[in-house]
């Protein structure tokens, strides 16, 4: 393989991802109509997306996707429909029942690319990073759809995962390793089921409010927790490395 060949072979995948996305906007363009506004917001996002991708497949050296990945991105494809659904609902009214339909196959099929990655023996960093990005902007445009519908404050359940990215550039100490922890995934889990619910209304209004209550209680915790760890970790490494400087140098042995 010539270095030559190798970005077009990593540039399959994200722009068949691009060409599929398009396609699924022209679908639900011509079956459920959609405004300028949410057809544009689903072309950008597609673009940003595969450029993203091809990006990250290019600083990771893989020349092709992989069946994990396949799978992330096609969940990333309907996130883009949910998305041109979403902004199409600021104007116009869109089908309730093919929002819930689209956003329940996406968060569905999360889980199931960790499980191929696993079972292929393809895990990799930009698999998982791919996977969580994905998981968080489907949460913040369901959020969004919730905010126009029970209050503005749900978006935070979308925006929690953003605003601790932005801390992260103030505070380097944030971007260290979390310890793995099975709640943090409950949590998550927790965010996508609820927002999937009041969306497709299948609670009454009050049972609505508590649930996202609920959820935003939840989600505050955890990311609290983290923060307290990542916190009183990052003063260990502070004090280990002041005691380290405060050795004195051994003087060389001379035989």
């Amino acid at each position: 393989m010539t270095l030559a060949a190798t970005p077009a072979a990593t540039s399959r995948g994200p722009l068949a991802g691009l060409a599929a996305q398009l396609v699924l906007l022209g679908a639900l363009a011509a079956t459920l109509g959609l405004t300028p506004a949410g057809l544009g917001a689903g072309v950008v996002y597609g673009l940003v997306l595969c450029g993203l991708l091809g990006a990250g497949l290019q600083r990771a050296r893989m020349s092709a996707l992989g069946p994990a990945n396949a799978v992330t991105l096609s969940r990333a494809i309907l996130v883009g429909g949910v998305t041109a659904l979403v902004v199409t609902s600021f104007t116009h009214p869109v089908s309730t029942p093919a929002l819930v339909a689209v956003a329940g196959v996406a968060l569905a099929l999360d889980g199931v690319d960790g499980q191929v990655a696993r079972r292929t023996g393809n895990t990799t960093a930009l698999g998982a990073r791919f996977d969580m990005e994905i998981d968080a902007f489907l949460i913040l445009v369901l959020s969004v759809y919730a905010g126009d519908r029970f209050g503005w404050w749900t978006v935070a359940l979308g925006a929690y995962r953003y605003l601790f990215v932005a801390a992260s550039w103030a505070l380097p100490w944030l971007n260290a390793a979390l310890p793995h922890r099975f709640s943090r995934k409950v949590v998550a889990a927790l965010q996508g089921i609820v927002l999937a619910l009041v969306t497709a209304h299948l609670l009454p209004q009050l049972a609505s409010q508590a649930a996202l209550v609920i959820a935003l209680a939840a989600l505050t915790w955890s990311f609290g927790r983290d923060t307290l760890w990542l916190y009183k970790a990052s003063r260990v490494r502070a004090a280990a490395r002041l005691r380290w400087s405060a050795v004195p140098p051994q003087p060389a042995l001379v035989g």
